[in-house]
């Protein structure tokens, strides 16, 4: 009872509004067989002892910071630019949780506002909410969004889409009439000939990854014309930087485009908290899931900004609700804001750039060792899949004894990947870097 802030006092009180004499008492209906826990909790720490206790098991881990990361597949290591620290972390921005009265913070709104517009610049939609939670769930919400829309039943899903994605759609339609057909890879992108006999008049989306999960760069132009033949929607999931080089969504026909935004200024941070991006074209503004922050004047003609849209609200009917999301992430995407402006579109576009360069070194330099192999041969831009003469697995465990962490075990998603490797590489590896780890991976394989 030590760990229970009650005073002796309390207890018996408690004891005795309940009607039992003791706390035995109050438990001997609980089986006797089942063991009897004794939480075994240390004496109290000073402030100075428990800083070292946590900084020694913060020394265990193992990151970015101390082993040379080739990690991709959804979450990416950047370069963050120290200004992008000292603008969020200033009162007038900051907020951990998404206020909901529009009154409450015009500086955190003004930066929800110009997120909106840099986001839709960036992928060129009409509109952009002011984020939601990740990439998984902000595909998930804009295929609800299709299936609403158009009144069908059935999504088109390249099996080129990350399958962590695809896991959580899945969830988001279990208790749905919806069905999802997947298409088939070929070549290391979606299979067109297969894509235009899925797609016909039951298809509310089509749904594709750009860069693919592999890193690949998918054929959106013929798989939109596809879509829009039958009536459906053309969703596009989005790696952001590549934006930098590759065409804007909008340019080939995207009706709805989202992403992961933690590549633009947040890091790996074991997971999460992340940033769900979601645009689409005006005719889809009134369906949006989450909140839009829009401009305004007051009574004496000043700007002011304000929540415009929301889906559900303590002051909305629910049952008209076009989402059960009602906030956003307000700190990430502040951080996206400040990221994307200290950039620049020249900065953003260099940035872009370097990942493509770098990462196509690397490539050559794998590829050289003997019995590694590219998985795929179409183009791509900033990861790539190779196929290795071992358990991608096993190569991982010698080259971290050797300070990397290598690319990603392509088994943790089927059987037939395990001696498949997803490699990538950002602006943030020197070319002596690279370098040392095509020589750690040759070694490891010797």
């Amino acid at each position: 009872m030590e760990y229970i802030p009650n005073t002796a006092e309390d207890r018996r009180q408690i004891l005795r509004t309940i009607g039992v004499d003791s706390l035995e008492a109050l438990l001997q209906k609980i089986p006797k067989r089942l063991p009897k826990a004794r939480l075994s909790v240390p004496a109290g720490l000073s402030e100075p002892e428990l800083t070292r206790h946590l900084e020694a098991l913060a020394g265990k881990n193992r990151t970015t910071a101390t082993h040379l990361s080739f990690l991709g597949a959804g979450v990416y290591e950047h370069f963050i630019p120290s200004v992008v620290r000292y603008f969020f972390s200033r009162g007038e921005f900051l907020t951990a949780y998404t206020p909901y009265q529009a009154e409450a913070s015009q500086g955190a709104l003004q930066a929800m506002y110009e997120f909106q517009t840099l986001i839709c610049d960036l992928t060129g939609m009409d509109v952009a909410n002011a984020s939601l939670y990740d990439g998984s769930t902000s595909m998930s919400e804009a295929a609800l969004l299709a299936l609403r829309e158009t009144q069908r039943s059935k999504l088109v899903v390249s099996s080129t889409v990350h399958p962590e994605y695809v896991q959580v759609l899945r969830t988001y339609l279990k208790r749905t009439e919806s069905n999802i057909i997947e298409l088939p890879i070929a070549g290391g992108v979606t299979s067109v000939s297969e894509a235009r006999r899925a797609i016909d008049s039951t298809t509310a989306a089509v749904i594709v990854q750009m860069p693919n999960f592999y890193g690949c760069l998918e054929p959106v132009a013929e798989l939109a014309g596809l879509a829009h033949a039958q009536g459906a929607l053309f969703i596009v999931v989005v790696h952001p930087v590549s934006l930098g080089v590759l065409k804007a969504p909008g340019e080939y026909g995207a009706d709805i485009v989202v992403g992961e935004g933690q590549p633009l200024g947040l890091p790996p941070m074991y997971g999460g908290p992340y940033l769900g991006l979601f645009a689409c074209r005006e005719k889809l503004l009134r369906k949006i899931p989450g909140r839009i922050v829009g401009m305004t004047q007051d009574s004496r003609g000043r700007r002011g900004f304000t929540l415009t849209l929301q889906t559900r609200e303590q002051h909305i009917r629910r049952s008209k609700a076009t989402s059960n999301i009602c906030t956003n992430e307000g700190m990430c995407a502040l951080v996206a804001w400040v990221y994307l402006s200290a950039l620049g579109k020249e900065g953003f576009q260099q940035l872009a750039l370097q990942n493509v360069a770098k990462s196509h070194y690397a490539f050559e330099k794998l590829t050289q060792i003997p019995g590694i192999a590219p998985l795929f041969q179409a183009p791509f831009f900033n990861e790539f899949a190779l196929k290795l003469p071992c358990d991608a697995a096993a190569l991982n465990e010698r080259l971290f004894a050797r300070g990397f962490l290598g690319g990603v075990d392509l088994g943790r998603f089927s059987a037939q990947g395990k001696q498949q490797w997803l490699v990538c590489v950002t602006e943030t590896k020197a070319k002596a870097e690279i370098d040392a780890f095509t020589a750690a991976v040759r070694e490891s394989l010797s």
